[in-house]
């Protein structure tokens, strides 16, 4: 190995440690979450696109797990900044850690995915742009990955909270 091979390689295991130590100070913190507020669920922790990923799991189809997705995702959203900022008082870095709960955000990625890949076969059809509704930033992000995967361009227009995706012809 090459002096720079050693150091990228070096690099990339300090990366992973780190990952998976804000894994662990979320799991510990939503641990505590469930805990206070006396829900049954499984901590299940992992590294994807150089983010921690943690997830909380029901072996029962919990109802208990919804309250803390909230509706369209609102309260998982606050759950997830909560998560970053105890992630961040412990380490002192910023995170970009995704949380999941009950599998929302997994099954939200799939229907976006395909919302992304219809639209882009809309405008290879008409060669006109497409104005998608207004999506959270995670929204955005797996609508533009879908729309580059099918050889197009998109954008994101307008400010938050109504930020949203225009997908244009090539």
């Amino acid at each position: 190995m090459t002096e720079g091979t050693i150091s990228a390689a070096t690099k990339g295991d300090a990366t992973l440690t780190r990952l998976e130590q804000e894994g662990e100070i979320a799991a510990d913190y939503l641990e505590g979450l469930l805990d206070i507020a006396d829900l049954d669920g499984d901590i299940d922790m992992d590294v994807e696109a150089d983010r921690a990923a943690v997830s909380i799991v029901s072996d029962a189809h919990s109802r208990d797990l919804q309250k803390l997705v909230g509706r369209d995702g609102e309260v998982l959203e606050a759950l997830q900044e909560l998560t970053r900022l105890a992630v961040h008082r412990e380490t002192g870095d910023r995170s970009r850690l995704m949380l999941d709960i009950g599998g929302f955000r997994a099954k939200k990625r799939e229907e976006l995915a395909a919302l992304g890949a219809k639209t882009a076969d809309e405008v290879k059809a008409t060669g006109e742009p497409v104005k998608l509704d207004p999506m959270t930033p995670f929204e955005r992000k797996v609508v533009h990955d879908a729309i580059a995967a099918a050889g197009l361009r998109s954008e994101s227009e307008g400010e938050e909270p109504e930020r949203f995706v225009v997908v244009l012809p090539a």
